[in-house]
């Protein structure tokens, strides 16, 4: 079976990409896969990739390839993705002709969108003789409603959409009634993680993820204001890059916590760099499936996180591996946090559990589950009308 992966941008670092790049890598055992990249603006991935997973871009949008030539049509927005998707920006009218283009020129096997414009463009213009499916990777709630309008008229006609969470499914199936199919499958836990440990007897607190708004670190400094003057033994290292980077810096010289508040870059290690952690903090605004959180869980390490939509809730057994705290309540937060760093022995049995949890999203069971879902539409497709009818006229030639 031929399997592609429609993704907006597989030169950059984040969960998406991560999780795509694990889920082909793994289905490149049995089958032929691809990752269709719509544009590129970055001379080298930040992640690495399977090597029997092949890489394609359809738009080159490095200013060295771009040239005047097509200029103008890198500066005009694009008309092919939903205006409501949050990366409608990145998309031009560059990228409109490569991406129709090719989804007009698709035939047969697997195509799977990764984010809602995608996915809608997919639904809108890939050819039937395609299964065509749509991941979503963040959460139904999050989205404009214009999106979730095009959302509920337009998915329908693809042949299966998966979510990362239950409640996340149930929106979706909600959204396209009857007519649509939807199924959770979780994001995988990172690979070959089983031999990296994290440290109970440590004294610091990890975080990690892109340096937005909606990733909360300004949540998590808050928490920790309350902390740090009883814990001068204890850090923080928040790992990641973006927009917000400055903007922390100074809240952290602000808030008097240049001592114990580090903040650390984008890590192409993060798994190694969490092992030398005793727990791990999330405190987003709003999430999809936090990958990070398996990421830190499949080192040992217990997780404290708000309990915002969606994922934390679903990944996190409260009391057992971590704890999840009502969203936003600073105090609570923080008193979560110095339960674990006040007890040695219960960050350990934490840890221990949490090691036990992170086997069940091991890349190989998640795989499988993809696998069954792709049996069963390739089966219905093989079963439905037209191979019916297929089948009856042959059999009538026959006879």
């Amino acid at each position: 079976m031929v399997i592609r992966f429609l993704i907006a941008n597989a030169y950059s670092i984040g969960g998406t990409i991560r999780t795509t790049f694990m889920t082909a890598g793994e289905l490149a055992r049995d089958h032929e896969v691809e990752i269709v990249s719509v544009y590129r603006l970055a001379s080298g991935r930040g992640l690495e990739l399977d090597p029997r997973v092949r890489l394609r871009t359809l738009t080159d949008l490095r200013t060295e390839a771009i040239g005047r030539g097509r200029k103008w049509a890198a500066d005009r927005p694009s008309r092919l993705i939903h205006p409501d998707d949050s990366r409608h920006p990145r998309f031009n009218l560059l990228t409109d002709i490569a991406l129709v283009r090719y989804l007009r020129g698709v035939r047969g096997g697997v195509l799977i969108g990764t984010r809602p414009g995608l996915n809608l463009a997919i639904a809108r213009h890939a050819h039937r003789s395609t299964i065509r499916i749509g991941q979503d990777h963040m959460n139904a709630e999050g989205y404009r409603p214009g999106l979730l309008e095009a959302i509920a008229a337009d998915y329908p006609a693809l042949d299966a959409v998966t979510a990362l969470t239950e409640y996340t499914a149930a929106r979706y199936r909600e959204l396209m009634g009857p007519g649509g199919r939807v199924v959770c499958i979780p994001n995988a836990a990172p690979a070959n993680a089983e031999d990296r440990h994290a440290q109970p007897g440590s004294r610091v607190i990890m975080a990690a993820g892109g340096l937005t708004r909606r990733k909360g670190f300004d949540r998590l400094l808050r928490a920790w204001t309350l902390l740090a003057p009883e814990h001068p033994e204890w850090s923080v290292e928040i790992f990641g890059g973006g927009v917000e980077h400055d903007a922390l810096e100074a809240r952290v010289h602000r808030l008097g916590l240049r001592r114990s508040v580090r903040l650390r870059g984008h890590s192409p290690k993060l798994i190694d760099e969490l092992t030398r952690g005793a727990l791990f903090a999330m405190t987003s605004r709003k999430e999809g499936f936090p990958m990070v959180i398996l990421e830190a869980m499949s080192v040992g390490l217990p997780v404290v996180a708000y309990d915002c939509p969606t994922g934390p809730r679903d990944i996190v057994t409260d009391g057992v591996d971590g704890y999840v705290v009502p969203n936003g309540r600073t105090r609570l937060m923080a008193e979560a946090l110095g339960r674990l760093m006040d007890d040695d022995d219960r960050r350990r049995h934490f840890g221990e559990a949490a090691l036990e949890k992170a086997k069940r999203y091991e890349l190989g069971a998640i795989a499988g589950r993809w696998e069954e879902l792709l049996g069963e539409l390739a089966a219905a497709r093989s079963n439905g009308p037209t191979a019916r009818r297929r089948a009856a006229a042959t059999a009538r030639v026959r006879t």
